[in-house]
C-alpha cells in the first residue's frame, strides 16, 4: 500500500515515551543567552548529572516561534517515567536552578508545563525521521 521508505528515513511506533513540554517567556533581545545558558546548564546538567548512570531523555527539541518573540517551547522525550523522575529529584532541579539563575540572571517566565496540565498523560507515539 505504501511505498517502502528510503533508506535515510525510519519509521517508529507504538513507543509509548513520555514527553516534558515547557514554554518559557523570555525577553526576545535575552533569547540567544537563554539558549546557551539553557544549554550549558539545564541540557548538559540533566544529562550528565553526576547521580544519573546515564542520559535520562532520549532528546531534547527548542522550539522558537517567529510570531511570538521571546517565546521559547522546550521539548523532552523522556525513555521511561522512572527516567523522568529520577532527573527531575527535588535536589538535583534546586541545584540546576539556581546554577540557571546564577548564570543567567534576567527575566524568563514559566507559561505553561503542557505535561503537567495534562497529568503527564503525553507521550511520543511515533516518529518519521531521516537516520
Amino acid at each position: 500500500m505504501f511505498p517502502e521508505l528510503p533508506g535515510t528515513y525510519r519509521y517508529t511506533c507504538d513507543e509509548r515515551l513520555p514527553v516534558e513540554i515547557l514554554v518559557f517567556d523570555v525577553d526576545p533581545g535575552d533569547v540567544e543567552e537563554y539558549l546557551r545558558v539553557d544549554h550549558e546548564v539545564w541540557t548538559l546538567g540533566e544529562a550528565f548529572h553526576p547521580e544519573l548512570d546515564h542520559i535520562p531523555f532520549l532528546s531534547k527539541e527548542v522550539w522558537l516561534n517567529d510570531h511570538r518573540p521571546g517565546e521559547v517551547t522546550l521539548i523532552f522525550v523522556f525513555e521511561s517515567m522512572q527516567a523522568w523522575e529520577q532527573v527531575g529529584a527535588g535536589h538535583i532541579q534546586a541545584q540546576l536552578q539556581a546554577e540557571f539563575d546564577r548564570r543567567f540572571g534576567k527575566r524568563q517566565t514559566l507559561v505553561r508545563a503542557v505535561h503537567e496540565e495534562e497529568h503527564f498523560g503525553i507521550h511520543r507515539w511515533s516518529r518519521f525521521d531521516r537516520t
